[in-house]
């Protein structure tokens, strides 16, 4: 059983064992937050489908109203043709041979990768460097595509990949504690609804089962879906 120190006990124990308006739930964990950084609000939201079924598995996208509140570094994996556009749009990096070849040999700094689809059979060879990492392009994605530089902008602005784990969990960044009550709500409830279109044809009854708001160290609080 993981050990919690006396901050997070602490933080817990001014969690009430109910399910909370959004509001009152951002509101509170704004009060119970103890991390010396301005730190990540995630939102965790169970679902009921069967991660072993591909025809479950929930995959998709979602560009927040007011961003993440994080700087995004974003690779363009683009021919000679297509590197301006990419760099113009604010990739941090772009070019492909040079940084295929970077990073099978361990360089990863960068959090999201756009390609088009004209290299993918040369992308192809990075799958199990990042796919395990959750950045290799995918055209669901919208990270695959001809117009590279709306795929940046998009990244940059805030647009993140919804993807369910192993136990059928989607966990997401909504933003920074930093940011005001309402910029936090309206993120999780475009979060929320991105989420409930993407539900799958195979699932039966509640589709959402819960989901939990929390900073990166804090203890989670239950939302209240039905007073959203």
């Amino acid at each position: 059983m993981p050990r919690h120190g006396k901050k997070y006990l602490t933080a817990l124990k001014a969690i009430e064992p109910r399910p909370y308006p959004l509001t009152e739930a951002i509101e509170t964990l704004k009060k119970i937050r103890f991390e010396k950084f301005d730190a990540t609000v995630e939102l965790a939201v169970d679902l009921n489908i069967d991660p072993r079924q591909a025809n479950q598995l929930v995959r998709g996208t979602v560009s927040l109203p007011h961003g993440t509140g994080r700087s995004v570094r974003v690779l363009a994996l683009v021919g000679p043709d297509k590197e301006k556009e990419a760099l113009s749009a604010g990739a941090d990096y772009a070019g492909l041979e040079e940084y295929i070849s970077k990073i099978e040999q361990g360089w990863l700094e960068f959090d999201a990768v756009v390609c088009t689809p004209d290299v993918m059979p040369k992308v192809a060879r990075l799958g199990k460097i990042l796919g395990p990492r959750g950045l290799m392009p995918n055209p669901k994605s919208g990270t695959v595509t001809p117009d590279i530089a709306r795929a940046v902008k998009e990244l940059k602005a805030g647009k993140i990949e919804i993807r369910n784990d192993k136990t059928g969990v989607v966990h997401l960044p909504i933003g920074k504690a930093s940011f005001p009550t309402e910029k936090l709500r309206e993120n999780a409830i475009e979060a929320l609804k991105a989420i409930e279109s993407l539900r799958p044809a195979g699932v039966k009854g509640n589709y959402i089962l819960s989901a939990y708001i929390s900073t990166t160290m804090s203890p989670a609080i239950l939302i209240d879906r039905s007073r959203l």
